[in-house]
């Protein structure tokens, strides 16, 4: 049994305003607190200006809060931009970076995504590290390829299992419903932490979540879950309904 304690983590990306970010995240601390001693932690990443709102809404559950990105530098002239002192500020213990998202609409690099998680880490953060192919590099038999090189290119220096989380997402899968075998999934993620190995030692490596979040949902939850080298979920359109959410936190 692997001691990496279960992830299940949710990206609401650009979706709720206040009145519903309240009820969402209310309805599933109030899961997770009449649960008692659960064997998975839970996050909830709200867009940013709704961080305060859920923070309040979550106060006292032992619900995580995430922010679902940030900028690089400390503080300046980044109209925009929040920083990851921000998101700490504001009650943040996670901060997605890198998501395929942020890489195709911002036109992020392994770089930048890089240069964002070392903030966030810095700032005492948890990175979550976003990688995943696209359907044109999975057609073309470029999978581990791809994730290979993102994982050199997009994992901070120093990163530790501590201060960091990979969440593995083939574009082609994210809200699609399409999804790939479990064997599949096992082998790019088993692939993904020997890679890390090599950019932050077996240890570390072996004590790294590694999320799936290709369309995890609660009917494919359970199947994910129990795959070796699944340490948990990011996951899009179910964590945006209380119900969905915890049959996938169930799951577990």
């Amino acid at each position: 049994m692997s001691a990496r304690r279960t992830l299940i983590a949710g990206n609401w990306k650009m979706n709720c305003l206040a009145a519903d970010a309240t009820a969402l995240a209310g309805g599933l601390a109030a899961k997770l607190k009449a649960a008692g001693d659960v064997n998975f932690e839970m996050l909830v990443c709200p867009s940013a200006i709704l961080i305060p709102v859920v923070a309040e809404a979550i106060a006292g559950t032992g619900m995580q809060l995430g922010g679902q990105d940030n900028h690089a530098n400390e503080k300046g002239a980044h109209t925009g931009d929040t920083a990851a002192a921000q998101l700490k500020d504001a009650g943040c213990g996670y901060a997605i970076v890198g998501h395929s998202e942020r890489r195709t609409d911002h036109a992020e690099t392994d770089a930048v995504v890089k240069a964002k998680g070392a903030a966030a880490q810095t700032n005492g953060l948890v990175a979550v590290v976003c990688i995943g192919e696209t359907e044109a590099q999975r057609d073309a038999g470029q999978t581990l390829e791809v994730n290979g090189s993102q994982i050199a290119g997009s994992v901070p220096d120093g990163s530790t299992a501590a201060n960091t989380v990979i969440a593995y997402e083939p574009v082609w899968a994210i809200g699609t419903g399409r999804t790939p075998t479990s064997a599949e999934v096992q082998d790019v993620h088993a692939y993904i932490r020997a890679e890390l190995a090599k950019k932050i030692g077996q240890d570390e490596a072996d004590k790294t979540r590694i999320l799936y979040g290709g369309s995890m949902n609660p009917g494919n939850a359970k199947e994910l879950l129990a795959l070796a080298d699944v340490d948990g979920g990011l996951i899009g359109g179910a964590s945006l309904k209380v119900d969905d959410f915890w049959a996938v936190a169930e799951s577990a």
